[in-house]
């Protein structure tokens, strides 16, 4: 699921939907962290704020702390998706690709070996 909503990422932005394509990055992300945590033996968890995500992986791996301004800001891509804004949507198609290629290093970070794309 986590390479398909990278894919979808992809597919929004070429389509020009920043917010739909930042709510997939969110959706990848957060499901590549919790495949890395799954194989330390983590309990799945119903959370989707990937910056407390990246909390639980530092222990196993800090140096993925360096993606700790990513993974807040993508956070917050979830809700702008999920739920109606009282302001119009700043995000940009450049923002979601910009945090795209970072993401990318997380990825392969957590999952070395790991094709995207």
């Amino acid at each position: 699921m986590a390479r398909k909503d990278w894919a979808r990422v992809k597919r929004q932005l070429e389509d020009g939907d920043a917010e739909a394509a930042g709510y997939f990055l969110q959706q990848s992300i957060e499901k590549y962290l919790k495949a890395f945590l799954l194989q330390y033996g983590w309990s799945l968890k119903k959370i989707h704020a990937v910056h407390d995500l990246l909390s639980d992986a530092v222990i196993h791996q800090p140096a993925l702390e360096t993606f700790r301004s990513l993974c807040e800001r993508v956070s917050g891509y979830y809700l702008a998706e999920r739920y109606p804004p009282l302001v119009p949507s700043e995000l940009t198609c450049a923002d979601v690709e910009r945090d795209r290629e970072q993401a990318r290093q997380l990825i392969q970070t957590l999952l070395p070996g790991e094709r995207l794309d």
